[in-house]
């Protein structure tokens, strides 16, 4: 039995593998179940007892040198043989492409017909101050106006919350910059809303703001015409009713002609053949003191839209809430370009 040990020792020691599946099969067997180290450990008990403890350093010796050639080949063939199986040459599949957020290239699309006409985007903070989101927008404390907003404080302070429109970013950027002013402000805002198929608690706002000598309410209806006209088609109409806004004076809301039903009425319209769109005006003068801009020499224009209306109007969409929902099914029918 000593004999075949040293046969297997030698054997051990000149097994030199060529593939991974050479290697499974040595270990197999030397180690494996049926294998040869089972059967000299099921042998050690018809040893004369004078040749026990040779016999048995012998095959521990045998399994450790069996199991150190296992380790130094194992996995050593497999880079080499799944570089076979890789085609290098063959085309990447773009079947499952991501796509933007409807939400995204409608923003992208605003921002673009806005710069056209000389708008630059500038962005703030999502928690803002009393200051810039009520206070500098001609909205003391206890205006009744600001209930207009319901609102997302902050409880440990007070002062402290999420800004319910991007008007804030406009006060930061007219307390930094003298006019003329053409900026225009997306992003992120909440409010205090129950969800429904036409209203959120988080929803996406594009504000504009325009400041210079001699800026009238023509400049500011034309600006929104032409962002009608580009963003809907050379077709749509606008109109604007009178409205309140603290913040500007006089004020409207500007409705465009609704392209779901082409103006015949539909739930979305309210069967009225418009859907709102923004809000406008003129800016309030004391908005301009607030933010140390001579009200005497300068006038300006701001306008303010939800991003998910124009979205739902430019794609015919009929529930809000789906822009939030990540379905899949819903995401893949909107432009896959990057």
């Amino acid at each position: 039995m000593l004999e075949k040990v040293k046969e297997l020792l030698q054997e051990v020691a000149n097994f030199v593998p060529k593939s991974e599946k050479e290697t499974e099969e040595f270990r197999l067997n030397f180690l494996g179940k049926k294998g040869e180290m089972n059967a000299l450990f099921a042998a050690f008990k018809t040893v004369p007892n004078e040749s026990k403890k040779e016999f048995g350093q012998a095959i521990n010796t045998l399994k450790q040198n069996a199991q150190a050639k296992v380790d130094e080949y194992k996995g050593s063939f497999e880079t080499e043989e799944k570089g076979e199986e890789i085609d290098l040459s063959r085309p990447v599949s773009l079947d499952n492409l991501g796509s933007r957020h409807p939400i995204s290239l409608v923003r992208n699309q605003i921002v673009d017909i806005f710069n056209r006409i000389g708008f630059t985007v500038s962005e703030g903070p999502e928690i803002e101050d009393d200051w810039h989101n009520f206070s500098a927008l001609n909205l003391p404390e206890e205006h009744p106006a600001r209930d207009m907003q319901d609102t997302f404080f902050i409880q440990t302070n007070p002062d402290v919350l999420l800004r319910t429109h991007t008007s804030s970013v406009q006060v930061r950027y007219m307390e930094g910059n003298q006019p003329p002013i053409r900026t225009l402000s997306p992003g992120r805002v909440y409010r205090n809303e129950a969800i429904s198929a036409r209203a959120h608690c988080i929803f996406h706002q594009v504000e504009g703001l325009y400041i210079d000598e001699n800026v009238s309410f023509a400049d500011l209806k034309q600006a929104l015409l032409y962002f009608a006209k580009e963003m809907f088609g050379e077709k749509t109409k606008i109109r604007l009713r009178p409205s309140y806004f603290p913040f500007t004076e006089p004020s409207a809301e500007v409705d465009v002609s609704c392209n779901i039903c082409n103006s015949k009425g539909c739930n979305v319209c309210k069967y009225t053949g418009y859907l709102e769109i923004l809000g406008c005006g003129m800016v309030d003068l004391n908005v301009l003191e607030n933010c140390g801009i001579d009200s005497k020499k300068y006038t300006g224009y701001a306008f303010g839209m939800g991003i998910e209306r124009i979205a739902m109007l430019k794609y015919g969409v009929k529930d809000l809430r789906l822009f939030f929902e990540n379905d899949v099914r819903f995401l893949k029918q909107f432009d896959k370009s990057i």
